[in-house]
């Protein structure tokens, strides 16, 4: 069965959404002092490719380690978006057929300004273009920071629909994908989360499987 990788790598230059604790993995043992190689990591609960779980903006949703392990494991469907700097990605953009699928990886192409100011220029979803996928039983992928815009918004006033409409209907969102061209229109995504306690996120490692 083919595979890929759809992860960013995390180090002491991932790109982290600004705000966001900064990643840093450090020695803490070395083989040539201690015998055996430990290192410190370091990160916030959203570095990298990463998972939201709904208590992340839901204040009553389940937390990461609260879902079970086999709501980390999807049918997805690759949806290629023409969507262009900070342009929604409206409901007339989906399909209207979601037999067999219970996740929508958006394909933005955004993956290639990762780690560059431009990528808080993304495409997001539209809050119609959310409620849709929720009502369907849908949870949500992209290849940007976020699946609702992230400049010129206030997010103290919570003004994140998207977010709302999947985390508050009991989907998961996974944000920060990459590597998804030629990617089949079907394909399996794996992406398993740490089992952190009371975790509103957690990094993962995205896998397609097909």
């Amino acid at each position: 069965m083919p595979t890929r990788d759809l992860s960013h790598p995390l180090d002491a230059d991932t790109w982290t959404y600004p705000g966001d604790p900064p990643v840093t993995v450090e020695s803490h043992a070395t083989i040539g002092r201690d015998g055996y190689q430990v290192s410190a990591l370091s990160l916030g609960t959203h570095a990298g490719t990463h998972l939201d779980a709904p208590s992340h903006t839901e204040p009553d949703g389940p937390t990461v380690d609260a879902l079970p392990v086999e709501r980390f494991a999807f049918e997805a469907r690759r949806i290629g978006v023409d969507a262009g700097t900070r342009e929604p990605i409206e409901r007339a953009d989906l399909p209207s057929d979601v037999a067999g699928a219970d996740l929508f990886v958006f394909d933005t192409g955004w993956a290639a300004r990762w780690g560059t100011d431009r990528y808080l220029d993304h495409p997001y979803l539209s809050a119609d273009a959310a409620e849709w996928c929720a009502d369907n039983g849908l949870a949500v992928a992209i290849d940007a920071p976020s699946v609702d815009p992230s400049r010129d918004v206030d997010v103290a006033q919570g003004r994140h629909p998207a977010h709302h409409a999947l985390l508050g209907g009991g989907h998961v969102i996974v944000e920060n994908l990459t590597a998804l061209d030629g990617l089949p229109d079907r394909f399996e995504l794996r992406a398993y989360p740490l089992p952190i306690a009371a975790g509103d996120g957690s990094p993962v490692r995205a896998i397609a499987a097909w």
